[in-house]
């Protein structure tokens, strides 16, 4: 059954942070809320675990009205950027809490905690401090406790935003995989466009509190909505008044039926890539073009800077108008 959200309106005196979301989250899924930082993806996040109360609608969690739930009888697991962690206790008593003030037979949290300390590869680490682990081992610690009720939901609220990037990397390919294994149905917040293509089966795109488009991200990156939804989604340029993705820009040296054409003015070398900026020779559309091909394509083509290119999208290319 997942999550169902029904006309969710919230207010912070003059400011509309959500205005009239409707949404369902299907069950077992890994859905991530992304968006700019004020679009409304936390507030709704919060509202779902019952830490914020809307002004208008209602929420149901796998067929129960929690609209009216406080956030402790709602049987989510909610994980904050800065993980708040009990800095006297032990991990292993960390990933407890929960279940010891359910008053749960020891033996039974002794039994789940081993589980989870396992499943977040942090058996060996068990009897150490919070302050004793790294960033990346602490968040693994902080989804253990909040796994460790067994919650109908999982809501993660940027939860590597505060690691370096190879860090966060490790653990959205972690998180992916944990997930595989639990099929908990979990909601993930992040402003970061790779981090949602990457780990998501399902993407919703939020901006000023209201949803732009929902999808898969193949459905989002192939098919955008919108203007908003085609930028936010990676780097984008303009070619003869659309918008398009620099690597769908089929770039020649000789003249063709081209959209725009002009000196390439820019070259930078990143990696595999190469990235060019042409300058139109157009008066009516003379903002440079960002176009990205392969190091191996610009060679083929002989491509250097100063060179007269002529530019066009690619067959299938997705544009909006600008």
């Amino acid at each position: 059954m997942g999550i169902e959200i029904t006309g969710i309106t919230k207010r912070f005196g003059d400011f509309v942070a959500l205005d009239d979301i409707n949404l369902s989250v299907p069950s077992g899924q890994l859905t991530a809320l992304l968006g700019p930082s004020g679009g409304g993806k936390s507030t709704l996040l919060r509202v779902v675990a019952g830490l914020e109360s809307a002004d208008t609608g209602r929420i149901e969690i796998e067929g129960i009205d929690t609209t009216d739930l406080p956030a402790q009888k709602r049987n989510v697991g909610f994980v904050f950027q800065h993980y708040a962690a009990f800095k006297h206790l032990s991990v292993r008593r960390n990933v407890a809490f929960g279940l010891e003030i359910r008053k749960q037979p020891k033996d039974q949290i002794t039994a789940k905690v081993e589980e989870l300390l396992e499943l977040v590869h942090l058996t060996q680490w068990g009897d150490r401090l919070p302050s004793q682990l790294s960033g990346g081992q602490r968040q693994r610690m902080a989804l253990a406790r909040a796994l460790a009720i067994e919650p109908s939901v999982l809501l993660l609220d940027e939860p590597f935003g505060a690691l370096d990037a190879k860090v966060r990397k490790e653990l959205r390919d972690w998180l992916r995989r944990l997930h595989d294994e639990v099929h908990v149905t979990t909601v993930f917040v992040t402003h970061d466009q790779e981090e949602a293509l990457e780990v998501a089966d399902t993407i919703v795109v939020i901006n000023e509190g209201r949803i732009e488009q929902v999808g898969t991200p193949d459905d989002l990156y192939d098919d955008p909505a919108s203007e908003f939804v085609l930028s936010f989604l990676g780097p984008v340029t303009r070619l003869g008044g659309r918008l398009i993705r620099p690597h769908d820009i089929e770039i020649s040296r000789y003249e063709q039926a081209a959209t725009a054409d002009g000196p390439i003015t820019r070259w930078t070398r990143i990696g595999f890539e190469v990235r060019l900026e042409v300058t139109p020779t157009d008066p009516l559309h003379p903002e440079p073009v960002q176009v990205v091909i392969t190091r191996t394509e610009a060679n083929a083509l002989g491509l250097h800077l100063g060179d007269h290119v002529w530019l066009r999208p690619q067959v299938g290319a997705q544009t909006v108008r600008a």
